[in-house]
């Protein structure tokens, strides 16, 4: 059995809705919440990756990296963040995050 592009699309689509679910449903946690960007990050990087191997291209695989690069800097900024905010909140709740307005 070969793996075509339709199985990469798939794969992709499957964690897009997951990620997409994962905010939706959870919007008490923040930590959910940043998984859930995170996956919707990964799933458009496996579209990209598979569209350039698909169209033998490097640019799509290029553009995964970049994509890498601002969910690495993404992820630690928002835990940052969070960590900041639960110093000096006690607690990470989203509805408290109205607090942070300047």
């Amino acid at each position: 059995m070969d793996i075509s592009l339709q199985h990469y699309l798939a794969v992709a689509a499957m964690l897009f809705t997951i990620g997409v679910f994962g905010i939706f449903v959870n919007r008490k946690n923040v930590i959910i919440i940043l998984m859930s960007v995170e996956m919707i990050l990964l799933a458009v990087n496996i579209n990209f990756v598979a569209f350039s191997t698909h169209l033998n291209d490097v640019s799509g695989q290029l553009m995964a990296m970049f994509v890498l690069t601002v969910a690495a800097a993404e992820a630690a900024v928002g835990l940052a963040i969070l960590v900041t905010f639960f110093r000096n909140r006690g607690d990470i709740a989203v509805d408290d995050a109205s607090v942070m307005k300047g």
